[in-house]
């Protein structure tokens, strides 16, 4: 029996000898112990958005062409430019490029655009650019190739990451080209569309250049 009390006196004086030995940790700094890193989407956007730029730039097919040789049909060039969201399913987009000029400017609404008259093709589409400030659709996102939803833990993650990439496109892009004295003036353009239907394109620019 006393062997039995001097056991458990001895268990008894360890729990209080570790119980001296708890590490409190602070609110957000979780990351530092465990080894994860709580996500920030601006951050991961900002990381990407040059080679983004690069990425899209290289693989950008000249847009009347593109439109000529689809005939009609835009999503029927996915096999030679274009690439679906979810590896072999899902929406289309493409990466595109062209000049032409700017017939429209519209900002009444939030999701506003700009109509533009291509070069070197007399197609019946509606070629539209986007500048904010609100931005439609995820194809900047959906077009890279040196990214993909696996990379991200979740789906919130990857649309926050679509979303941070049009903030930069908006900040880098569009409003330094200020949309608003832009009807009537030459553009040179590189950008992305989702193909969701064959009258009318919205482009996404991450590249805006006026002549």
């Amino acid at each position: 029996m006393k062997k039995k009390i001097m056991a458990l006196a001895l268990a008894f004086s360890i729990v209080l000898g570790c119980t001296g030995c708890v590490k409190v940790i602070k609110i957000g700094e979780e990351g530092k112990y465990t080894g994860k890193v709580e996500f920030n989407a601006a951050d991961a956007a900002a990381n990407l958005w040059e080679d983004a730029v690069a990425n899209i730039q290289e693989k950008a097919v000249d847009l009347p062409t593109f439109l000529t040789e689809a005939n009609g049909n835009l999503t029927s060039l996915v096999d030679k430019y274009g690439k679906y969201s979810m590896g072999t399913s899902g929406s289309i987009s493409y990466a595109v490029k062209g000049t032409g000029v700017v017939e429209e400017v519209n900002q009444e609404k939030k999701a506003g655009y700009m109509t533009v008259k291509l070069d070197d093709y007399d197609g019946p589409e509606v070629i539209k650019i986007q500048i904010g400030s609100v931005y439609k659709g995820s194809s900047t996102r959906d077009t890279l190739d040196i990214v993909s939803f696996g990379d991200y833990t979740n789906q919130q993650e990857w649309a926050a990451v679509s979303q941070e990439l049009h903030n930069a496109i908006d900040a880098n892009i569009i409003q330094p080209a200020d949309p608003a004295s832009l009807s009537g003036k030459t553009i040179e353009f590189v950008g992305t569309f989702t193909a969701e239907g064959n009258d009318e394109l919205l482009i996404t620019a991450v590249v805006l250049d006026v002549k």
